[in-house]
C-alpha cells in the first residue's frame, strides 16, 4: 500500500514533470540512466518503477525517430539514384549482406569513423563490386567509389569522413549481377566540412603525398589480409575559410586511390572532400608467397603519388607504422 501512495505521489508526477526533457536525451544516455535509479531503490520500488521506466524509453525512442527525416524522399538522394542506380532497384540490406558501422552522434563532424562490412558470397555472382559511400547532407554527397577485385578477397573498407549537417549516411553495395542493396544510418554531426584545419600548414607541406602501408595482423598468404593505407594529404574542402587571411582556399584533395598486388588490381577508389584530411583506408587483400602491395594516389593538381610495401620480406607478425 505504500508503495502505491509513493509511486503515485512522488514518482508519477516527477516522470511527467521530466517527460518532455527525457525524450530529447539519446536512448543510451537514458536508459543508463535509468539503470542507476534502479539500483538506489529497494527492490520492491524497482519492481514499481519498471512500467513507468518502460513506458519513457518507449516515449524517448519514439521522439528521436520523430525527428529524422524519411530516407526515401531526400531529393539528393532521388538524384543520386537516378544517376547511379537507375538499371536495377536499390534493396534494403540485411546484415549478413551489408553493414553500415557509424556513430549515431559523432564527437567530431571532421573525422567521423566509418566501416562497411559485406558477408560472403552467398553464391556465383553475388559478391560484391562496388561500395557507395553517400552523406545526403555534404556539399558533395558523394564520398567515395570503391571497387574491389578477385584479389581484395573481401570488400570491406573503413575510413574517416566529414559530416557538414544532420545527414543519413549510406552505404550501397552493387554485387557481380547486378543486384543492389543499401544499409543506411541517420547521423548528427555538424560543420565537419567547414571546420578549420588544426595543422601545421609547414609540417603538412612537407609530408605532402607520404605514404604508408601498414599490415596490423601480419601477412596471411593465402587469406584476406588486413592492410592500412594512410596519405599525408590535407583533403582542403575549400569552404572552410583561412583563419590567417580570412580568404577560401581553393578546394585540393585526392581523387583517386588505386592499389594492386603483384601487379594485379585490389581495390580503386574515387574520392573527394568528403573524405577526412590525411586519408586512410583499411581493407583486405590475398598475399601469396611474395610480391608488393603497392599504391597510387593522384590528386585534384594531378599530382601522382607512390608507395610500395615488400610483403615478401614481412613474417606474420604486424608492421609497425
Amino acid at each position: 500500500m505504500q508503495h502505491k501512495v509513493w509511486r503515485k505521489r512522488v514518482v508519477l508526477p516527477l516522470l511527467s514533470g521530466l517527460s518532455v526533457v527525457l525524450c530529447f536525451l539519446a536512448e543510451p544516455a537514458l536508459a543508463q540512466g535509468q539503470a542507476r535509479l534502479l539500483d538506489r531503490v529497494s527492490p520492491a520500488a524497482a519492481q514499481t518503477l519498471s512500467p513507468a521506466l518502460d513506458a519513457q524509453r518507449e516515449a524517448a525512442r519514439l521522439a528521436t525517430l520523430a525527428d529524422i527525416p524519411d530516407p526515401e524522399t531526400n531529393p539528393v538522394w532521388q538524384r543520386l539514384k537516378s544517376t547511379y542506380f537507375a538499371h536495377q532497384p536499390v534493396q534494403m540490406a540485411t546484415d549478413d549482406l551489408l553493414q553500415l558501422e557509424i556513430p549515431g552522434r559523432a564527437e567530431d563532424g571532421a573525422t567521423v569513423p566509418v566501416a562497411i562490412r559485406t558477408g560472403p558470397a552467398s553464391a556465383p555472382g553475388r559478391q560484391v563490386d562496388k561500395l557507395y559511400l553517400i552523406v545526403d547532407k555534404n556539399p558533395s554527397p558523394l564520398a567515395a567509389e570503391f571497387s574491389f577485385y578477385p584479389l581484395s578477397g573481401r570488400a570491406e573498407i573503413e575510413t574517416r569522413i566529414r559530416v557538414e549537417d544532420y545527414s543519413h549516411v549510406r552505404a550501397v553495395a552493387v554485387l557481380h549481377d547486378g543486384s543492389q542493396y543499401m544499409a543506411l544510418k541517420y547521423v548528427k554531426a555538424s560543420g565537419g566540412c567547414s571546420a578549420p584545419p588544426g595543422r601545421d600548414e609547414a609540417k603538412a607541406k612537407a609530408n605532402l603525398g607520404k605514404i604508408r602501408f601498414t599490415l596490423p595482423h601480419g601477412v596471411q598468404p593465402g587469406h584476406a589480409t588486413l592492410a592500412q593505407l594512410a596519405v599525408s594529404h590535407p583533403n582542403e574542402s575549400g569552404l572552410a575559410i583561412d583563419q590567417a587571411t580570412r580568404l577560401y582556399p581553393k578546394s585540393y584533395y585526392v581523387r583517386t586511390v588505386k592499389v594492386s598486388y603483384g601487379g594485379a588490381p585490389v581495390l580503386s577508389a574515387d574520392v573527394d572532400f568528403s573524405i577526412s584530411e590525411n586519408p586512410h583506408f583499411r581493407f583486405y587483400f590475398v598475399p601469396g608467397q611474395g610480391g608488393s602491395l603497392e599504391a597510387t594516389v593522384v590528386d585534384t593538381q594531378d599530382k601522382v603519388f607512390r608507395s610500395s610495401l615488400d610483403v615478401s620480406a614481412l613474417s606474420s607478425k604486424p608492421t609497425r607504422p
